[in-house]
């Protein structure tokens, strides 16, 4: 697996365009997520005792009739008790905003 670069704080950024990054920071994909119009939301249907199951972020026109939103505080509550991490890139190689992203478990 190539290596990543870990972002640790809003003010770490990629170092190339198409970089592929890594957080666990909250200020750091909140923002990401924001500057994108995404939402924080879970696939209806995936809940396990009553909590959210899988974890998404919506972004506006882009199916999200589908998905279920939730505040920042709940998504990212389960995210943090399944020691999730969260791989993304600010921008594609050609330099636009890119809105790649996926979560990743590291312990799996």
């Amino acid at each position: 697996m190539a290596q990543r670069h870990e972002i640790r704080s809003t003010e770490e950024h990629e170092n190339h365009p198409g970089e592929t990054l890594v957080t666990t920071d909250h200020d750091v994909i909140g923002n990401w997520a924001r500057e994108r119009g995404a939402e924080p939301a879970t696939v209806p249907g995936t809940e396990h005792d009553g909590r959210p199951g899988v974890l998404r972020l919506d972004f506006p026109g882009y199916g999200g009739q589908r998905l279920k939103h939730l505040d920042w505080d709940e998504w990212f509550r389960t995210f943090d008790e399944r020691g999730l991490r969260f791989i993304y890139q600010e921008h594609l190689k050609d330099g636009k905003p890119s809105n790649f992203f996926r979560l990743e478990n590291p312990h799996e």
